[in-house]
Protein backbone atom coordinates (compact mmCIF):
# COMPACT_ATOMS: atom_id res chain seq x y z
CA UNK A 1 0.00 0.00 0.00
CA UNK A 2 1.70 3.32 -1.36
CA UNK A 3 1.88 6.53 0.75
CA UNK A 4 1.74 9.97 -0.97
CA UNK A 5 2.21 13.64 -0.58
CA UNK A 6 -0.69 15.85 -1.52
CA UNK A 7 1.72 16.79 -4.54
CA UNK A 8 2.09 13.00 -5.32
CA UNK A 9 -1.93 11.87 -4.96
CA UNK A 10 -2.85 15.15 -7.50
CA UNK A 11 0.04 13.69 -10.63
CA UNK A 12 -1.57 9.84 -9.35
CA UNK A 13 -5.31 11.95 -10.05
CA UNK A 14 -4.24 13.40 -13.42
CA UNK A 15 -2.44 10.53 -14.74
CA UNK A 16 -5.31 8.12 -14.02
CA UNK A 17 -7.68 10.78 -15.69
CA UNK A 18 -5.49 11.65 -18.83
CA UNK A 19 -3.82 8.26 -19.78
CA UNK A 20 -6.14 5.44 -18.09
CA UNK A 21 -9.31 7.68 -18.88
CA UNK A 22 -11.24 7.77 -16.05
CA UNK A 23 -12.71 10.90 -15.69
CA UNK A 24 -13.21 13.55 -12.73
CA UNK A 25 -16.55 12.99 -12.30
CA UNK A 26 -16.32 9.32 -11.72
CA UNK A 27 -13.58 9.34 -9.24
CA UNK A 28 -15.47 11.84 -7.24
CA UNK A 29 -18.38 9.50 -7.18
CA UNK A 30 -16.50 6.60 -6.31
CA UNK A 31 -14.82 8.67 -3.60
CA UNK A 32 -18.39 9.64 -1.96
CA UNK A 33 -19.53 6.02 -2.85
CA UNK A 34 -16.71 4.64 -0.84
CA UNK A 35 -16.72 6.90 2.06
CA UNK A 36 -20.64 5.93 2.51
CA UNK A 37 -20.70 2.39 1.79
CA UNK A 38 -18.12 2.27 4.99
CA UNK A 39 -19.84 4.96 7.18
CA UNK A 40 -23.06 2.51 7.20
CA UNK A 41 -21.45 -0.19 8.34
CA UNK A 42 -21.57 2.05 11.97
CA UNK A 43 -23.91 4.51 11.95
CA UNK A 44 -28.11 4.24 12.69
CA UNK A 45 -30.91 6.08 11.10
CA UNK A 46 -31.03 7.74 14.53
CA UNK A 47 -28.20 9.65 13.87
CA UNK A 48 -27.98 13.53 13.19
CA UNK A 49 -25.58 13.65 11.43
CA UNK A 50 -24.12 16.65 9.27
CA UNK A 51 -21.84 17.12 6.19
CA UNK A 52 -19.39 20.08 5.89
CA UNK A 53 -18.54 21.41 2.11
CA UNK A 54 -15.97 23.41 1.70
CA UNK A 55 -14.21 24.50 -2.11
CA UNK A 56 -12.25 21.63 -4.19
CA UNK A 57 -12.47 18.13 -4.25
CA UNK A 58 -12.68 17.29 -0.69
CA UNK A 59 -16.41 19.48 -1.00
CA UNK A 60 -17.16 18.15 -3.83
CA UNK A 61 -16.58 14.37 -2.11
CA UNK A 62 -19.07 16.03 0.26
CA UNK A 63 -21.71 16.73 -1.70
CA UNK A 64 -21.87 13.25 -2.67
CA UNK A 65 -21.60 11.82 0.73
CA UNK A 66 -24.41 14.02 1.26
CA UNK A 67 -26.98 12.99 -1.54
CA UNK A 68 -26.09 9.02 -0.69
CA UNK A 69 -27.25 9.86 3.15
CA UNK A 70 -30.03 11.84 2.34
CA UNK A 71 -31.42 9.30 -0.73
CA UNK A 72 -31.16 5.95 1.84
CA UNK A 73 -33.25 8.29 4.41
CA UNK A 74 -30.52 8.77 6.53
CA UNK A 75 -30.99 12.47 8.66
CA UNK A 76 -28.61 14.57 7.45
CA UNK A 77 -27.88 18.90 7.07
CA UNK A 78 -25.21 19.92 3.96
CA UNK A 79 -23.50 22.85 5.21
CA UNK A 80 -21.56 24.65 2.37
CA UNK A 81 -18.85 27.15 3.82
CA UNK A 82 -17.75 28.86 1.31
CA UNK A 83 -19.98 31.01 -0.77
CA UNK A 84 -21.54 29.21 -3.92
CA UNK A 85 -19.39 31.03 -7.01
CA UNK A 86 -16.46 29.44 -5.40
CA UNK A 87 -17.52 26.09 -5.91
CA UNK A 88 -16.06 25.00 -9.43
CA UNK A 89 -14.94 22.28 -11.43
CA UNK A 90 -16.11 19.14 -10.88
CA UNK A 91 -17.16 20.02 -7.22
CA UNK A 92 -19.89 21.93 -8.98
CA UNK A 93 -20.66 19.21 -10.83
CA UNK A 94 -21.46 16.85 -8.20
CA UNK A 95 -23.57 20.06 -6.12
CA UNK A 96 -26.09 20.32 -9.19
CA UNK A 97 -26.36 16.38 -8.85
CA UNK A 98 -27.30 17.03 -5.24
CA UNK A 99 -29.64 19.26 -6.27
CA UNK A 100 -30.79 17.64 -9.40
CA UNK A 101 -31.87 15.02 -6.82
CA UNK A 102 -34.10 17.48 -5.05
CA UNK A 103 -31.95 17.97 -2.25
CA UNK A 104 -31.32 21.42 -0.29
CA UNK A 105 -27.91 22.02 1.02
CA UNK A 106 -27.56 25.06 3.57
CA UNK A 107 -25.30 28.13 3.28
CA UNK A 108 -23.26 28.80 5.93
CA UNK A 109 -22.75 32.17 4.18
CA UNK A 110 -25.88 33.77 5.26
CA UNK A 111 -26.44 31.83 8.51
CA UNK A 112 -23.82 31.75 10.70
CA UNK A 113 -25.54 32.14 13.86
CA UNK A 114 -27.76 29.71 12.69
CA UNK A 115 -24.76 26.98 11.92
CA UNK A 116 -23.33 27.96 15.23
CA UNK A 117 -26.53 26.97 17.12
CA UNK A 118 -26.88 24.00 15.07
CA UNK A 119 -23.67 22.57 15.81
CA UNK A 120 -24.66 21.25 19.02
CA UNK A 121 -27.50 19.27 17.42
CA UNK A 122 -25.37 16.54 15.44
CA UNK A 123 -23.86 13.33 16.55
CA UNK A 124 -21.63 12.61 13.63
CA UNK A 125 -19.92 15.39 11.90
CA UNK A 126 -18.28 14.57 8.37
CA UNK A 127 -15.56 16.84 7.28
CA UNK A 128 -15.38 17.19 3.68
CA UNK A 129 -13.82 21.24 4.37
CA UNK A 130 -10.56 21.30 3.18
CA UNK A 131 -8.33 18.19 1.55
CA UNK A 132 -4.42 18.19 0.13
CA UNK A 133 -4.33 20.77 -1.69
CA UNK A 134 -4.60 23.82 0.66
CA UNK A 135 -1.39 25.45 1.99
CA UNK A 136 -0.82 27.32 5.09
CA UNK A 137 -3.23 27.48 7.44
CA UNK A 138 -6.74 27.78 7.15
CA UNK A 139 -7.89 30.92 7.18
CA UNK A 140 -11.33 32.47 8.42
CA UNK A 141 -13.75 30.80 8.41
CA UNK A 142 -12.12 27.72 8.26
CA UNK A 143 -10.29 28.23 11.23
CA UNK A 144 -13.19 28.81 13.58
CA UNK A 145 -15.24 26.17 12.21
CA UNK A 146 -12.61 23.61 13.01
CA UNK A 147 -11.82 25.17 16.66
CA UNK A 148 -15.90 24.75 16.89
CA UNK A 149 -15.48 21.27 16.12
CA UNK A 150 -12.89 20.17 17.99
CA UNK A 151 -14.75 21.60 21.35
CA UNK A 152 -17.98 19.44 20.41
CA UNK A 153 -18.23 15.89 22.17
CA UNK A 154 -19.09 14.46 18.61
CA UNK A 155 -17.68 11.82 16.61
CA UNK A 156 -15.88 13.23 13.94
CA UNK A 157 -14.86 11.66 10.76
CA UNK A 158 -12.50 13.32 7.83
CA UNK A 159 -12.46 12.38 4.40
CA UNK A 160 -9.10 11.95 2.75
CA UNK A 161 -7.46 14.53 5.43
CA UNK A 162 -8.08 15.91 8.55
CA UNK A 163 -9.27 19.99 7.69
CA UNK A 164 -6.30 22.11 7.69
CA UNK A 165 -3.66 18.97 8.02
CA UNK A 166 -0.70 19.20 5.88
CA UNK A 167 -0.68 16.46 3.97
CA UNK A 168 3.46 16.02 4.18
CA UNK A 169 5.58 15.91 7.09
CA UNK A 170 7.36 18.93 8.80
CA UNK A 171 4.45 20.94 10.55
CA UNK A 172 5.28 21.14 14.04
CA UNK A 173 2.25 23.27 14.72
CA UNK A 174 -0.96 22.00 12.99
CA UNK A 175 -4.22 23.18 13.09
CA UNK A 176 -7.26 21.28 12.30
CA UNK A 177 -10.06 18.74 12.54
CA UNK A 178 -9.22 16.30 15.87
CA UNK A 179 -10.80 13.29 13.73
CA UNK A 180 -12.17 10.35 15.77
CA UNK A 181 -11.64 8.59 12.05
CA UNK A 182 -9.97 9.28 8.61
CA UNK A 183 -11.55 7.52 5.71
CA UNK A 184 -8.18 8.09 3.14
CA UNK A 185 -9.09 8.03 -0.43
CA UNK A 186 -6.77 5.16 -2.38
CA UNK A 187 -3.56 6.29 -0.52
CA UNK A 188 -2.96 7.59 3.14
CA UNK A 189 -1.25 11.08 3.55
CA UNK A 190 2.50 10.70 4.76
CA UNK A 191 1.59 13.38 7.55
CA UNK A 192 -0.53 10.34 9.16
CA UNK A 193 2.81 8.39 9.77
CA UNK A 194 4.80 11.66 11.21
CA UNK A 195 3.93 13.48 14.43
CA UNK A 196 2.17 15.82 15.51
CA UNK A 197 0.23 15.66 12.33
CA UNK A 198 -0.73 11.61 13.32
CA UNK A 199 -2.42 12.69 16.33
CA UNK A 200 -5.21 14.57 13.91
CA UNK A 201 -6.44 11.78 12.01
CA UNK A 202 -7.65 8.86 14.67
CA UNK A 203 -8.60 6.05 12.86
CA UNK A 204 -7.37 5.59 9.39
CA UNK A 205 -9.52 3.49 7.24
CA UNK A 206 -7.97 3.41 3.48
CA UNK A 207 -11.02 3.17 1.16
CA UNK A 208 -10.29 2.13 -2.88
CA UNK A 209 -12.23 4.44 -5.25
CA UNK A 210 -10.43 2.91 -8.31
CA UNK A 211 -7.08 4.09 -8.88
CA UNK A 212 -4.99 1.67 -10.78
CA UNK A 213 -1.23 0.58 -9.42
CA UNK A 214 0.45 1.66 -12.83
CA UNK A 215 -0.64 5.37 -11.83
CA UNK A 216 1.33 5.11 -8.37
CA UNK A 217 3.90 3.40 -10.32
CA UNK A 218 4.23 6.34 -13.03
CA UNK A 219 4.85 9.01 -10.95
CA UNK A 220 6.95 6.96 -8.89
CA UNK A 221 5.58 6.87 -5.40
CA UNK A 222 8.61 4.67 -3.40
CA UNK A 223 6.84 5.00 0.05
CA UNK A 224 4.77 2.00 1.03
CA UNK A 225 3.18 0.29 4.48
CA UNK A 226 4.24 -3.10 5.61
CA UNK A 227 1.05 -4.97 5.91
CA UNK A 228 0.65 -8.38 7.59
CA UNK A 229 -0.65 -9.97 4.21
CA UNK A 230 3.03 -8.62 2.83
CA UNK A 231 4.61 -10.01 5.71
CA UNK A 232 3.06 -13.56 5.53
CA UNK A 233 3.72 -13.37 2.09
CA UNK A 234 7.66 -12.76 2.67
CA UNK A 235 8.10 -14.76 5.99
CA UNK A 236 10.76 -17.43 4.93
CA UNK A 237 10.13 -20.94 5.80
CA UNK A 238 12.54 -23.57 6.75
CA UNK A 239 13.49 -26.33 4.54
CA UNK A 240 13.24 -29.95 5.88
CA UNK A 241 17.03 -31.11 5.37
CA UNK A 242 18.17 -27.91 7.12
CA UNK A 243 20.72 -28.24 9.70
CA UNK A 244 21.81 -25.52 12.66
CA UNK A 245 24.95 -24.35 9.76
CA UNK A 246 22.51 -23.59 7.25
CA UNK A 247 19.87 -21.28 9.26
CA UNK A 248 22.29 -18.68 9.94
CA UNK A 249 25.50 -18.03 11.87
CA UNK A 250 25.70 -15.15 13.69
CA UNK A 251 27.62 -12.63 15.62
CA UNK A 252 26.77 -10.26 18.50
CA UNK A 253 29.44 -7.76 19.60
CA UNK A 254 28.89 -5.38 22.36
CA UNK A 255 28.20 -5.17 26.33
CA UNK A 256 30.51 -3.69 29.06
CA UNK A 257 30.76 -3.97 32.86
CA UNK A 258 27.59 -1.18 33.11
CA UNK A 259 25.86 -3.48 30.74
CA UNK A 260 25.78 -6.40 30.75
CA UNK A 261 21.86 -7.05 30.13
CA UNK A 262 21.93 -5.44 26.45
CA UNK A 263 23.72 -8.18 24.67
CA UNK A 264 21.99 -10.46 26.30
CA UNK A 265 18.69 -9.72 25.12
CA UNK A 266 20.37 -8.94 21.68
CA UNK A 267 21.38 -13.14 21.69
CA UNK A 268 18.55 -14.34 23.22
CA UNK A 269 16.19 -12.31 20.27
CA UNK A 270 18.40 -13.91 17.77
CA UNK A 271 17.89 -16.92 18.86
CA UNK A 272 14.36 -16.56 19.37
CA UNK A 273 14.12 -15.19 15.46
CA UNK A 274 15.56 -18.72 13.73
CA UNK A 275 19.40 -17.75 13.75
CA UNK A 276 20.60 -21.93 13.87
CA UNK A 277 24.36 -20.82 15.38
CA UNK A 278 24.87 -17.53 17.65
CA UNK A 279 28.16 -16.48 19.80
CA UNK A 280 28.42 -13.15 21.54
CA UNK A 281 31.37 -11.55 22.00
CA UNK A 282 31.84 -9.56 24.88
CA UNK A 283 34.83 -7.74 27.15
CA UNK A 284 36.49 -11.02 28.60
CA UNK A 285 35.78 -9.40 32.01
CA UNK A 286 31.91 -9.66 31.87
CA UNK A 287 32.20 -13.36 29.70
CA UNK A 288 31.39 -14.96 33.16
CA UNK A 289 28.51 -12.62 34.03
CA UNK A 290 26.43 -13.02 30.54
CA UNK A 291 27.05 -16.72 30.00
CA UNK A 292 25.09 -17.18 33.06
CA UNK A 293 22.18 -15.32 31.63
CA UNK A 294 22.72 -17.48 27.92
CA UNK A 295 22.48 -21.48 27.55
CA UNK A 296 22.13 -21.71 23.76
CA UNK A 297 25.05 -19.12 22.55
CA UNK A 298 28.81 -19.94 22.32
CA UNK A 299 31.05 -16.95 23.59
CA UNK A 300 34.04 -15.26 22.16
CA UNK A 301 36.22 -13.05 24.58
CA UNK A 302 37.35 -10.18 23.63
CA UNK A 303 40.49 -8.03 25.55
CA UNK A 304 38.93 -5.38 27.63
CA UNK A 305 40.03 -1.91 29.41
CA UNK A 306 37.61 -0.73 32.10
CA UNK A 307 35.20 -3.46 31.40
CA UNK A 308 34.63 -2.32 27.54
CA UNK A 309 36.56 -3.81 24.64
CA UNK A 310 39.35 -2.68 24.11
CA UNK A 311 40.54 0.27 21.51
CA UNK A 312 42.10 -1.81 18.36
CA UNK A 313 40.80 -5.11 19.14
CA UNK A 314 37.73 -5.48 17.06
CA UNK A 315 40.40 -4.30 13.54
CA UNK A 316 42.59 -7.17 14.84
CA UNK A 317 40.47 -10.38 14.87
CA UNK A 318 40.55 -11.81 11.39
CA UNK A 319 37.14 -13.50 13.15
CA UNK A 320 34.74 -12.18 11.61
CA UNK A 321 34.51 -14.90 8.10
CA UNK A 322 33.18 -17.48 10.20
CA UNK A 323 29.99 -15.85 10.10
CA UNK A 324 26.87 -14.96 7.93
CA UNK A 325 25.98 -11.93 9.63
CA UNK A 326 27.07 -9.72 13.04
CA UNK A 327 25.64 -6.92 15.06
CA UNK A 328 27.33 -4.56 16.71
CA UNK A 329 26.67 -1.96 19.79
CA UNK A 330 24.60 -3.13 22.25
CA UNK A 331 25.58 -2.28 25.43
CA UNK A 332 29.33 -1.73 24.02
CA UNK A 333 30.30 1.36 25.69
CA UNK A 334 31.91 4.63 24.22
CA UNK A 335 35.11 4.72 26.63
CA UNK A 336 36.77 3.12 23.77
CA UNK A 337 37.36 3.87 20.50
CA UNK A 338 36.54 2.02 17.42
CA UNK A 339 37.46 1.95 13.85
CA UNK A 340 34.17 -0.07 12.41
CA UNK A 341 35.28 1.11 9.01
CA UNK A 342 38.30 -0.97 8.92
CA UNK A 343 37.13 -3.98 11.29
CA UNK A 344 34.34 -4.38 8.52
CA UNK A 345 35.23 -3.28 5.06
CA UNK A 346 36.16 -6.22 3.35
CA UNK A 347 33.52 -8.47 5.28
CA UNK A 348 30.86 -9.88 3.43
CA UNK A 349 27.80 -10.75 5.13
CA UNK A 350 25.47 -8.03 6.67
CA UNK A 351 26.73 -5.85 9.44
CA UNK A 352 24.00 -4.21 11.90
CA UNK A 353 24.82 -0.93 13.23
CA UNK A 354 22.87 0.18 16.75
CA UNK A 355 23.03 1.76 19.79
CA UNK A 356 26.89 2.70 20.97
CA UNK A 357 27.61 0.83 17.77
CA UNK A 358 26.21 4.32 16.04
CA UNK A 359 28.05 6.51 18.01
CA UNK A 360 31.41 4.90 16.75
CA UNK A 361 29.87 5.54 13.44
CA UNK A 362 29.44 9.11 13.53
CA UNK A 363 33.19 9.51 14.49
CA UNK A 364 34.02 8.08 11.05
CA UNK A 365 31.07 8.60 8.78
CA UNK A 366 33.57 10.34 5.96
CA UNK A 367 35.15 7.25 5.37
CA UNK A 368 31.82 5.16 4.83
CA UNK A 369 30.81 8.13 2.47
CA UNK A 370 34.14 7.86 0.52
CA UNK A 371 34.33 3.98 0.55
CA UNK A 372 32.10 1.41 -0.04
CA UNK A 373 31.26 -2.01 1.72
CA UNK A 374 29.83 -4.58 -1.05
CA UNK A 375 27.65 -6.48 1.50
CA UNK A 376 24.81 -4.20 3.28
CA UNK A 377 24.80 -2.31 6.06
CA UNK A 378 22.13 -1.88 8.32
CA UNK A 379 21.64 1.33 11.20
CA UNK A 380 19.11 1.07 13.61
CA UNK A 381 18.59 4.47 15.32
CA UNK A 382 16.61 6.56 17.43
CA UNK A 383 15.80 9.85 16.97
CA UNK A 384 18.54 11.30 19.31
CA UNK A 385 21.20 8.80 17.73
CA UNK A 386 19.94 9.74 14.60
CA UNK A 387 20.28 13.30 16.01
CA UNK A 388 24.39 12.67 16.05
CA UNK A 389 24.61 10.94 13.28
CA UNK A 390 23.25 13.76 11.09
CA UNK A 391 23.87 16.86 13.23
CA UNK A 392 20.42 17.49 13.21
CA UNK A 393 19.00 18.59 16.42
CA UNK A 394 16.21 15.76 17.52
CA UNK A 395 13.46 18.19 16.94
CA UNK A 396 14.88 18.67 13.00
CA UNK A 397 14.82 14.86 13.01
CA UNK A 398 11.33 14.42 14.08
CA UNK A 399 9.84 16.55 11.75
CA UNK A 400 11.37 15.86 8.69
CA UNK A 401 11.93 11.77 9.66
CA UNK A 402 10.98 10.60 5.89
CA UNK A 403 13.30 13.24 4.27
CA UNK A 404 16.08 12.55 6.83
CA UNK A 405 16.17 8.60 6.43
CA UNK A 406 16.41 8.88 2.78
CA UNK A 407 19.05 11.16 2.60
CA UNK A 408 21.15 9.63 5.11
CA UNK A 409 20.26 5.97 3.67
CA UNK A 410 21.13 7.30 0.04
CA UNK A 411 24.42 9.17 0.98
CA UNK A 412 25.89 6.51 2.88
CA UNK A 413 24.59 3.51 1.05
CA UNK A 414 22.98 2.06 4.05
CA UNK A 415 19.49 0.52 5.05
CA UNK A 416 18.30 3.05 7.88
CA UNK A 417 15.73 1.77 10.56
CA UNK A 418 14.95 5.10 11.77
CA UNK A 419 12.85 3.96 15.08
CA UNK A 420 10.05 5.22 17.02
CA UNK A 421 5.88 5.54 16.48
CA UNK A 422 5.67 4.77 13.10
CA UNK A 423 9.67 3.01 12.27
CA UNK A 424 10.60 4.01 9.03
CA UNK A 425 12.62 1.28 7.06
CA UNK A 426 15.20 3.27 3.99
CA UNK A 427 16.80 1.51 2.01
CA UNK A 428 19.88 2.85 -0.37
CA UNK A 429 18.04 3.06 -3.51
CA UNK A 430 16.06 5.59 -1.18
CA UNK A 431 13.18 3.32 -1.00
CA UNK A 432 11.17 3.51 2.25
CA UNK A 433 8.82 1.44 3.90
CA UNK A 434 6.38 2.14 7.36
CA UNK A 435 5.67 0.16 9.87
CA UNK A 436 2.23 0.40 11.58
CA UNK A 437 2.34 -2.12 14.34
CA UNK A 438 3.99 -1.47 17.82
CA UNK A 439 2.73 1.03 20.66
CA UNK A 440 3.76 3.02 23.87
CA UNK A 441 4.84 -0.28 25.82
CA UNK A 442 7.94 0.07 23.90
CA UNK A 443 9.41 2.96 25.51
CA UNK A 444 11.07 0.95 27.97
CA UNK A 445 15.05 0.41 27.91
CA UNK A 446 16.29 -2.98 25.45
CA UNK A 447 13.44 -2.91 23.14
CA UNK A 448 16.01 -1.39 20.71
CA UNK A 449 18.51 -4.35 21.54
CA UNK A 450 15.46 -7.33 20.79
CA UNK A 451 15.32 -5.85 17.63
CA UNK A 452 18.82 -5.76 16.55
CA UNK A 453 18.61 -9.57 17.31
CA UNK A 454 15.37 -10.22 15.70
CA UNK A 455 16.85 -8.28 12.51
CA UNK A 456 19.97 -9.87 12.53
CA UNK A 457 18.34 -13.75 12.53
CA UNK A 458 15.97 -11.88 9.60
CA UNK A 459 18.74 -11.60 7.67
CA UNK A 460 19.97 -14.62 8.05
CA UNK A 461 16.57 -16.45 6.82
CA UNK A 462 15.59 -13.83 3.93
CA UNK A 463 16.82 -13.76 0.39
CA UNK A 464 15.71 -10.41 -0.01
CA UNK A 465 17.02 -7.74 2.59
CA UNK A 466 14.05 -4.60 2.76
CA UNK A 467 11.89 -7.88 3.14
CA UNK A 468 13.86 -9.38 6.31
CA UNK A 469 14.03 -5.95 8.12
CA UNK A 470 10.66 -4.76 7.41
CA UNK A 471 9.27 -8.20 8.81
CA UNK A 472 11.73 -7.85 11.97
CA UNK A 473 10.35 -3.92 12.86
CA UNK A 474 6.69 -5.81 12.22
CA UNK A 475 6.72 -8.64 14.25
CA UNK A 476 8.52 -6.77 16.80
CA UNK A 477 5.58 -3.92 17.03
CA UNK A 478 2.83 -6.90 16.69
CA UNK A 479 4.40 -8.38 19.60
CA UNK A 480 3.96 -5.46 21.60
CA UNK A 481 0.26 -5.05 20.34
CA UNK A 482 -0.11 -8.51 21.61
CA UNK A 483 1.13 -7.84 24.82
CA UNK A 484 -0.90 -4.87 26.01
CA UNK A 485 -3.74 -6.95 25.84
CA UNK A 486 -2.67 -8.87 29.01
CA UNK A 487 -0.04 -6.19 30.25
CA UNK A 488 -0.27 -2.65 31.48
CA UNK A 489 1.76 -0.64 28.82
CA UNK A 490 3.83 0.63 31.68
CA UNK A 491 4.74 -3.36 32.80
CA UNK A 492 5.84 -4.88 29.65
CA UNK A 493 9.77 -5.64 29.19
CA UNK A 494 12.04 -6.01 26.40
CA UNK A 495 12.60 -9.61 27.66
CA UNK A 496 8.40 -9.61 27.87
CA UNK A 497 8.88 -9.23 23.81
CA UNK A 498 11.74 -11.44 23.20
CA UNK A 499 9.87 -14.14 25.14
CA UNK A 500 6.83 -14.03 23.05
CA UNK A 501 8.21 -13.83 19.53
CA UNK A 502 7.44 -17.57 19.39
CA UNK A 503 3.61 -16.89 19.54
CA UNK A 504 3.56 -14.55 17.20
CA UNK A 505 6.18 -15.51 14.20
CA UNK A 506 3.88 -18.43 14.57
CA UNK A 507 0.62 -16.42 13.86
CA UNK A 508 2.61 -14.87 11.07
CA UNK A 509 2.67 -18.48 9.32
CA UNK A 510 -0.74 -19.26 9.75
Amino acid sequence: MYVVTGAEMHQIDRHTMREIGLKEEVLMENAGQACYQHLIKFISKKENLVVLVGTGNNGGDGFVIGRLLKEAGYNVDVWVIPPEQKIRGTASVHKRIFERFGYEWKPFETNEELFQSNLKNYSIVIDALLGTGVKGKPRSPYREIIEAINHLPVKKISVDIPSGVSPVEGDSDPIGIKADETYTLQAPKLSAYSYPTASFYGKVHVLSIGIPKVSFEHVGVSRRLITEEQVKKTLTKRMPDAHKGSVGRALIIGGALQMTGAPVLTTYACLRSGAGLVTLAVPDSIQPIVSQKLTESTFYPFKSKNGQIESGQLENVDYYSNFQGVAIGPGMGREQEHQLFHAFKNYVGPLVIDADGLYHLSRELQLWKKERRSAPTIITPHPGEMASLTKLSIQEVEANRFDVSKQFAMTYNMYVVLKGPFTIITTPAGEQWINVTGNESLAKGGSGDVLTGMILAFLLQHKNIAAAIYNAVYIHGKTADMLIKTHDVWSVLASDIANNLPKVILSMRK
